[in-house]
């Protein structure tokens, strides 16, 4: 699947928002990527996590076990797992940070993927990488269906991405003058710290 297909199924799917967003890092962006469009339909889910599977299959091999960040990865590590014949568990935050929870373990010796969403900073996937460490160190690499980075994003181990575009963010008092003009709206899940 090419970006330019990946992007077709995320306007397709009504998920490609132009304006001035609050990113869950905090930074500003004129594009939004509300993935969660795309993830209520499981056939386009299904058709981008196949895509996913079959890059990380080349490129990773077999995998044992997806881990993926809670809420926004679930849905695509779930897929992404069940595409790879893999198990499929996810991290939460419990008192600030990612942690395993409701009894999933990890056996030794399990090849594991991380698999995310949309990756942009980087900071959920090293957050979920970082929890996965403390119980595994048998994480081949992760995966997201956008890296909108660039590549830049820096989260310790190879990533492979679906697709990889380099979308501008800014810091909120860096802001260019037609993004400031804009309102701000935050569509993402995830609290920004005051």
């Amino acid at each position: 699947m090419t970006t330019d297909e990946v992007l077709a199924e995320f306007r397709a799917a009504g998920a490609l928002l132009e304006g001035h967003f609050i990113l869950s890092s905090g930074l500003r962006s004129p594009v939004f990527l509300q993935k969660m469009f795309v993830f209520q339909d499981p056939v386009r889910t299904e058709r981008l996590c196949r895509a996913l599977a079959e890059k990380v299959k080349a490129q990773f091999g077999t995998i044992d076990m997806v881990v993926s960040p809670a809420v926004g990865g679930i849905v695509p590590g779930y897929e992404t797992a069940r595409q790879l014949g893999a198990k499929a568990i996810f991290v939460e935050r419990e008192e600030g940070r990612f942690r395993l929870r409701r009894g999933f373990e990890i056996p030794a010796g399990a090849r594991v993927l991380m698999v995310e969403d949309i990756v942009t900073t980087g900071l959920s996937s090293r957050e979920c990488l970082e929890a996965v460490n403390e119980v595994s160190h048998g994480v081949v690499g992760a995966a997201c269906l956008i890296d909108r980075s660039g590549g830049k994003a820096d989260i310790g181990v190879p990533l492979v991405s679906l697709a990889q575009l380099d979308i501008p963010s800014y810091a909120p008092d860096q802001l260019p003058p037609e993004l400031a003009a804009i309102p701000a709206t935050k569509p993402g899940s995830r609290g920004i710290k005051a």
